[in-house]
């Protein structure tokens, strides 16, 4: 690994769009640097040999030019309710949908915020998921990354804002994919895919036609990372 120069030198790693505290996930991403040009797959299996068990390296690619910080606009979610029947989540889910605003607060470092957390919202469901106990329903969002930063326990927090439901316990939140924005479905593509094509491509000699989806409001698509 890269370290950077100077009198306190640190390891050139960066984290992009890690996931809130207490929360699972199967879609997070970092950048790491290095010395020399490595095979792709040695690393991924080096570093999850390191790590320990839970926390899996699923895929190393060579990465392009650009940020993967800027090609992660939406993540998308489950909220798992225990205690919470799907019917009346499904009827808290409708009344959430139908408003253009929604209030929440967050303590935050610089003290108590209140920001919107419908706007982010782009698409919001009681999910056909097995639960996890035998009364609970499951929601399913899709949220557009912005300033501030609205998360999943934003949403649940309007969602309970605007309708009243017995969650008898934690809500368990799990981060399924997190990626560029396909604005005309409100779904999370692949962020990686223009690597792993620009490496097959390298490799066979063939061009990239993997096509970057453009965000809700893009005058353009975003350029070749």
């Amino acid at each position: 690994m890269a370290f950077s120069h100077g009198f306190s030198p640190h390891p050139k790693i960066s984290y992009a769009g890690a996931a809130p505290t207490g929360a699972a996930s199967e879609a997070e991403y970092l950048e790491i640097s290095l010395t020399q040009t490595r095979d792709a797959e040695q690393v991924r299996s080096a570093l999850d040999e390191a790590l320990p068990p839970g926390l899996d390296v699923l895929e190393v690619v060579v990465a392009g030019s650009g940020s993967l910080a800027d090609r992660l606009e939406a993540s998308e979610w489950l909220i798992a309710l225990p205690g919470v029947d799907p019917d009346q989540a499904a009827g808290a889910v409708e009344a959430f949908l139908a408003r253009e605003e929604i209030l929440v607060e967050r303590m935050t470092k610089r003290g108590l915020r209140s920001f919107d957390c419908r706007d982010a919202v782009l698409r919001l469901a009681v999910a056909d998921e097995p639960a996890p106990v035998a009364t609970c329903a499951i929601l399913q969002v899709v949220l557009r990354h912005g300033t501030p930063a609205v998360r999943p326990d934003d949403v649940l927090a309007g969602v309970l804002e605007v309708a009243a439901l017995p969650v008898t316990g934690p809500a368990l939140l799990t981060r399924l994919a997190q990626g560029p924005l396909i604005a005309a479905t409100g779904t999370v593509d692949d962020p990686l895919a223009r690597d792993r094509d620009a490496t097959q491509a390298t490799a066979t000699g063939q061009a990239d036609d993997h096509q970057t989806h453009t965000a809700e409001g893009d005058a353009a698509a975003p350029s070749e990372p």
